[in-house]
């Protein structure tokens, strides 16, 4: 049986980010295991890792402090995709275009699901 936080739709879609991420950036230099692919796939993971900890704390006040957390993380990742572009890292653009419309996705359902709390 499923937990609750696995039956969110954003949970889901957060947790198709990492896998795109950890595609993504398995094309990153070696130089950056440490920098960049170690940071957005931290980023990445941390989404869907709030989401989860956050709907089972049992209050909506909790569960809305651990949303916000996830944008945070979202957000970070955001920036870090735009840093890896703007270093000429990113090799698949496909990849690349796919990992940013879904997490503008997974941004647009956590405000959404923040504001409904």
């Amino acid at each position: 049986m499923k937990s609750s936080y696995q039956d969110l739709k954003v949970w889901g879609k957060s947790m198709e980010l990492v896998e795109i991420v950890y595609q993504l950036t398995m094309d990153l230099p070696h130089e950056e295991i440490y920098g960049l692919t170690s940071q957005m796939r931290r980023c990445a993971v941390s989404i869907p890792s709030n989401i989860a900890e956050g709907s089972q704390r049992g209050s909506n006040k909790d569960f809305s402090y651990f949303l916000r957390v996830a944008r945070g993380s979202s957000a970070e990742l955001q920036t870090q995709l735009l840093i890896a572009d703007r270093l000429g890292y990113i090799k698949n653009d496909l990849v690349f275009t796919k990992s940013r419309n879904l997490l503008t996705e997974v941004r647009k359902m956590l405000s959404g699901l923040h504001a409904s709390l």
